[in-house]
């Protein structure tokens, strides 16, 4: 008998708090699937040591930003609950308790699985009980030439008490026996590990059998800790690393110059207040205890670790190795074909619009868009956002050379792009040398949109032409994730786009939100729209 299809009820209430999500922990569940990426034997193992350093950076950013967050406004009692009804006290033990359980399977990741099997193909990364003799004389070698004379051990006394510990670093807490240089008996001491270390070594092929064989900073120092301490002995050794709030807390609406306000937000950030400790799961209660104190931290705040508090690192390596039978296979994103068979994009977009699909298709289409905007003398202006750009992008560059060339160029920079500010506040800097018009965009908003607005003379008549972005107009990022791109010379995106970027550097309330969310032009239908035709016309 045919069941009858039951009718949906109407939720009473959708306020309910079981019908949300809580974010910081769908977040720590996203990072759960993150690291089965890691676990995957059908995965390419280089590309599985990626997740798993990609779920150490994650969790980095999740305790400076969400953790630390979340700790500074339970402390001042004004975190109200979420539309989940979770208090911040109980959200943050559910987010101490899934920390342990990824922890406790990133680690098991790393000794049981991808170490020994990066062993199977002699990539080795050698702890001290597994140094042979000639590899041990040639990191006392190195160790006592490359890495001691820039070593600064500070022993702690009440002439030297606690030091600043930077945000992330490395540190080795080291327990020493005997009377020191002023006759007193034993003491405790840090040692810092400078930025300017490498934290993989890798061994050279004479002292090894055949393979690549690397060793982590912390295991180096802690192999060589009594040199640091000569005519004192050495009763324990034991890795940490703290991490900090690295939100930057501005008061927008009460600066007069944003950028400057930043900037020196900046200076402290390295220092500001901890969230939380690592630290190796060798280190006696009475260090822990010692290390928290200091820090102003919680034991809820304490993180074993069984490897490395550094594993983050063991990623690097991935750009090192030449193996590619270990990694996805070799993959060059290609141009549509509209735009190989042509020299001139604004020939293209005058016929039709261009949909990009990254990073199956290049970047470089985006990049050719610009390099022929600069250089075109019947450009006259060139509008573009940026929010996070990377070191090494050619746009920056074209939109120097633009303003060179006389066109009117304005760039909107988003200064509080997170964990990119330093590097935005340098890049705005330039560009306004160059004689490029920068905006910082709104006061109490972030600018996440993607857009470069091209206006050109043709015929005696003004055209623009747009490029419209899911992702950042960065070229790394291009190559690592999913994003659509949308290229077009529609009369109706281009007025729409105008009248954004008026806002956006005019402050005028142009734009009626309404009217952007019904118009038969907006932006998000059209990217649609072409997305679907794209699909039909693969189909067909």
């Amino acid at each position: 008998m045919r069941r009858k299809p039951t009718t949906p009820q109407p939720i009473a209430d959708r306020t309910a708090p079981e019908l949300y999500l809580n974010r910081e922990l769908a977040a720590l569940e996203f990072n759960f699937r993150v690291l089965a990426q890691a676990r995957d034997p059908q995965i390419p193992l280089l590309e599985r040591l990626r997740y798993l350093s990609i779920v150490a950076n994650n969790l980095d950013e999740f305790f400076e930003v969400r953790v630390a967050m979340l700790k500074h406004h339970h402390s001042y009692g004004s975190a109200a609950a979420g539309p989940d009804g979770v208090s911040s006290g109980e959200l943050l033990t559910r987010i101490r308790k899934r920390v342990l359980d990824l922890a406790a399977e990133q680690y098991t990741t790393w000794q049981d699985e991808l170490g020994p099997e990066l062993d199977a193909e002699g990539i080795r990364f050698l702890t001290r009980d597994r140094w042979s003799a000639r590899q041990l004389h040639w990191l006392q070698g190195y160790f006592e030439n490359e890495v001691l004379p820039v070593l600064s051990p500070l022993g702690l006394d009440p002439v030297h008490p606690f030091p600043r510990i930077l945000n992330k670093t490395l540190n080795i807490a080291v327990v020493l026996k005997g009377r020191d240089a002023f006759g007193r008996e034993g003491h405790m001491a840090l040692v810092r590990a400078p930025r300017s270390l490498p934290r993989i070594i890798r061994l050279p092929d004479e002292v090894c059998e055949p393979g690549d064989h690397y060793v982590f900073l912390a295991e180096l120092l802690q192999g060589f800790v009594d040199l640091m301490f000569p005519g004192l002995k050495v009763a324990g050794s034991y890795q940490f690393r703290v991490t900090r709030n690295s939100e930057l807390m501005v008061e927008e609406a009460e600066v007069e110059n944003l950028a400057s306000a930043l900037s020196e937000e900046l200076l402290g950030r390295g220092y500001a207040r901890p969230v939380r400790l690592e630290i190796g799961n060798d280190c006696p209660k009475a260090i822990v205890a010692m290390l928290t104190s200091n820090f102003e931290l919680e034991e809820t705040d304490v993180y074993r670790c069984n490897g490395p508090v550094n594993i983050i690192r063991a990623g690097t390596i991935y750009e090192r190795l030449d193996r590619p039978e270990l990694k996805y296979p070799r993959f060059t994103p290609r141009l549509p074909r509209v735009l190989e068979a042509s020299k001139c994009t604004f020939e293209v977009l005058r016929q039709r619009d261009v949909l990009l699909h990254h990073p199956y298709e290049s970047f470089a289409a985006v990049v050719e868009l610009l390099r022929q905007a600069t250089q075109d003398p019947n450009v006259l202006a060139i509008k573009q956002t940026l929010y996070r750009a990377g070191s090494d992008t050619p746009l920056v560059d074209l939109l120097v050379e633009a303003a060179r060339n006389g066109k009117d160029v304005t760039v909107v920079v988003e200064l509080r792009a997170r964990f990119d500010e330093e590097a935005n506040i340098r890049l705005a800097t330039r560009l306004q040398e160059a004689g490029v018009q920068v905006v910082y965009g709104v006061v109490g908003f972030k600018t996440h949109a993607k857009m470069l607005l091209i206006v050109r003379r043709e015929d005696n008549v003004l055209r623009r032409y747009v490029h419209l972005s899911t992702g950042n107009y960065h070229q790394a990022n291009s190559r690592a994730y999913t994003d659509i791109g949308l290229m077009t010379a529609q009369a109706e995106i281009g007025e729409d786009l105008h009248k954004v970027f008026l806002q956006l550097s005019g402050l005028g309330p142009i734009i009626s939100l309404k009217r952007l969310l019904h118009s038969p032009f907006t932006l998000y239908k059209s990217v649609l729209e072409k997305i679907e035709r794209e699909i039909a016309h693969a189909e067909a």
